[in-house]
C-alpha cells in the first residue's frame, strides 16, 4: 500500500470530520422545551434559549436542572449525529485502536 495515498486519505477524513464538527447543530430541550440548548459536533455551546416560565426566583435549582437536562439531550443528539458522519469514514481501513 502506498503510504502517501494513505496519508492523503487520512487528511481528507480529518478535514471532513472537522467540517462536520463545526457545521453540525444538535438541539436539546427540557421542561417541555422551556429550555433549549444548541451544540455543535464538538459539543461547544452555540446557543441557549430559556423561556420566562422557567425562571422562578424562588427555585433557581429548577432552572439549573433544566439547563443540565437540555445540555445532556443535545450532547446525546450530537454524539448520534457524529457517529453517523464518522461511521462511513473507515472506508474498509482496519487500523488497530480506531473504531470506524
Amino acid at each position: 500500500m502506498d503510504m502517501r495515498f494513505l496519508m492523503k486519505q487520512a487528511q481528507a477524513m480529518q478535514t471532513k470530520l472537522q467540517d462536520a464538527q463545526q457545521n453540525l447543530r444538535a438541539e436539546g430541550t427540557a421542561g417541555g422545551a422551556m429550555v433549549k440548548v444548541t451544540l455543535n459536533g464538538s459539543k461547544e455551546l452555540q446557543a441557549i434559549s430559556i423561556a420566562k416560565e422557567a425562571m422562578d426566583p424562588e427555585d433557581p435549582s429548577m432552572l439549573e436542572d433544566l439547563i443540565l437536562a437540555a445540555f445532556k439531550d443535545a450532547s446525546a443528539k450530537a454524539d448520534e449525529a457524529m457517529s453517523k458522519v464518522t461511521g462511513g469514514m473507515g472506508g474498509g481501513l482496519n487500523l488497530p485502536g480506531l473504531k470506524f
